[in-house]
């Protein structure tokens, strides 16, 4: 439990996930106060994930350049662990808003969206590096929600973020981020750079 408290408080984890949750309350109470209906927009929706997300994303890397690269911990499962309770962070706590006024659905389109972004910022993380690794999600993201497709598969994979919850491209993709990202960052955890950058 020691150690438990220790890595969460190297990386940050506390600010993170309070910063991910102010982001989940200040979206749901512009909903609620600006609109008639309980279902949250999917565009609210989707930047909502995506704030929680990018929120999440400094606890990638340790300001600790040794402890990142030590073999006495093995850290293939601590840092498969550590991605997917931010996945199950960011669906839990919009899973809260199904018994409020203003409900964050469908949770399919929550869970795909969390799975798919955190997967692809946790592939981002390893490639570039945490500091950065939230442009690329960002970026495409907010391609999606600006230029949506839906005549084609290959519109649908490009813009899976903003497709229908039942879309079958768009679930595919997303599993794809999420199988990718995880095995890369479990595998290979941030670049060597990473933790002077984040130390700075």
């Amino acid at each position: 439990m020691r150690w438990l408290m220790l890595y969460l408080r190297s990386r940050r984890a506390p600010l993170a996930a309070a910063v991910a949750v102010g982001c989940a309350v200040l979206t749901w109470s512009l909903w609620l106060a600006a609109s008639n209906t309980r279902e949250v927009g999917p565009e609210l929706v989707l930047l909502t994930v995506l704030l929680m997300v990018t929120a999440l994303t400094p606890t990638l890397v340790s300001p600790d350049a040794a402890l990142e690269r030590t073999a006495a911990l093995r850290w293939l499962p601590r840092r498969a662990a550590h991605v997917l309770a931010g996945m199950l962070l960011v669906i839990g706590l919009l899973a809260v808003t199904l018994l409020t006024p203003a409900r964050f659905t469908p949770e399919l389109l929550v869970a795909r969206n969390a799975a798919g972004l955190l997967g692809l910022t946790a592939l981002c993380a390893t490639v570039i590096s945490p500091a950065r690794s939230w442009f690329v999600p960002l970026g495409w993201t907010l391609a999606a929600i600006l230029y949506p497709q839906g005549e084609s598969r290959l519109g649908q994979v490009l813009t899976w973020q903003a497709q229908d919850p039942r879309n079958g491209a768009a679930a595919v993709t997303a599993v794809a981020l999420a199988v990718g990202g995880l095995g890369a960052y479990a595998l290979a955890g941030p670049p060597r750079r990473a933790a002077a950058e984040n130390a700075a």
